[in-house]
């Protein structure tokens, strides 16, 4: 007989799995043409996201990096900028949809530990009128931030970074894949994270656990060119009300239990943190994902990734000596402790054979 260990997954929180509850609501759901406008399943999901986040209307797409795209295609033309981080999920991980389909030229500033900008430094990228520069037209940040570990950006700089923007005749887009983690670290409602912005997309298929989607939201005339962009990148879909019905039960049973993500989060940080071998700040862990380094002589990140998963646990690393870890909802503290067990027995151990690739997207 053959015995099948669990898998401990911390790739990432895009591995989680519908819960029954979606599956029963994906079966059930009442669907129409979308691209009609005709999906009532889909129509409710859009009106929910834009109430929640305080803005005129919304619009399904079918993944985060759609999201984002259509976003910055809607706010700028071909030739024109967007600034954002150097660390940036649109910048490092979209393929540079919106420079390949929109012609859109980034320009990049160092984020800062936290995952915001020096707006002074942003105020200075702003391009003056000139024939020899292109027009700068957007501003885009992300909360949470994936590259500088889940880090929040406050109300207050949020504020101060749209208010920056629209003095400067400039738009605030934010990339909130993971909003709703920020929310509830935060307390906040999720909307007053974008009071200051004027689009944002939110995702449903990371720590909400939906299998598909993630809406964009902002005002009506957005929203006009947003559709029209999604149908110009092929996003538009049909009967997707099967699909947004899992986000309907994600909003209702699966936002308020990040704060266990979190939770684990910050306990797999604390125990990290006390094995020799392994540099990690616990106190800059604020939501699900954290980094650590590994700065034990002949041991790489991609060596101990490699040892976990010979032990059933799944770490990506992200740079020669770093991991990222994720915590999600299949993940609970009994996980932990196994996890961290698998990291000792590694660094004690060491580990030889060959290595697999890590890769980070989301």
């Amino acid at each position: 007989m053959t015995t099948t260990h669990r898998v401990i997954d911390l790739r990432s929180d895009t591995v989680t799995k519908p819960t029954p509850a979606m599956r029963l609501a994906m079966a059930e759901a009442e669907v129409g043409d979308d691209v009609y406008g005709e999906d009532p399943t889909v129509l409710k999901l859009e009106q929910r996201v834009a109430a929640l986040m305080g803005m005129e209307a919304a619009v399904y797409v079918p993944s985060g990096t759609m999201g984002n795209l259509i976003a910055v295609l809607s706010h700028c033309g071909r030739g024109d900028e967007m600034i954002l981080g150097d660390r940036a999920h649109i910048f490092l991980y979209e393929q540079g949809g919106s420079a390949a389909l929109g012609g859109v030229h980034p320009h990049t500033l160092p984020n800062q530990l936290d995952g915001t900008l020096d707006l002074m430094q942003v105020e200075n990228a702003i391009r003056s009128e000139n024939v020899h520069y292109p027009v700068t037209r957007l501003l885009a940040l992300e909360n949470t931030h994936n590259r500088c570990g889940g880090r929040t950006l406050t109300v207050e700089y949020v504020d101060a970074a749209g208010a920056l923007a629209h003095d400067n005749g400039l738009k605030l887009h934010i990339d909130g894949a993971r909003l709703w983690n920020a929310a509830v670290a935060l307390g906040l409602p999720p909307g007053r994270l974008v009071a200051a912005a004027d689009s944002v997309s939110v995702c449903f298929s990371k720590g909400l656990g939906a299998p598909v989607g993630s809406v964009v939201a902002g005002s009506h005339e957005f929203m006009r060119k947003a559709r029209r962009m999604r149908k110009q990148v092929g996003g538009g879909m049909r009967q997707a009300g099967i699909l947004a019905a899992a986000c309907l039960v994600a909003l209702d049973q699966m936002v308020d239990r990040l704060a266990e993500d979190h939770a684990n989060a910050r306990l797999l940080a604390s125990g990290l943190a006390l094995l020799p071998g392994i540099v990690i700040d616990p106190e800059a862990v604020e939501t699900n994902i954290l980094y650590f380094d590994v700065v034990q002589p002949g041991l790489t990140g991609a060596a101990l990734s490699a040892g976990l998963a010979a032990r059933g646990v799944l770490i990506n690393p992200t740079a020669p000596q770093q991991l990222r870890a994720v915590t999600n909802y299949h993940i609970g503290a009994a996980d932990i402790e196994t996890v961290l067990g698998a990291v000792e027995d590694v660094l004690n151990t060491g580990y030889s054979g060959a290595l697999s690739t890590g890769h980070l997207y989301r």
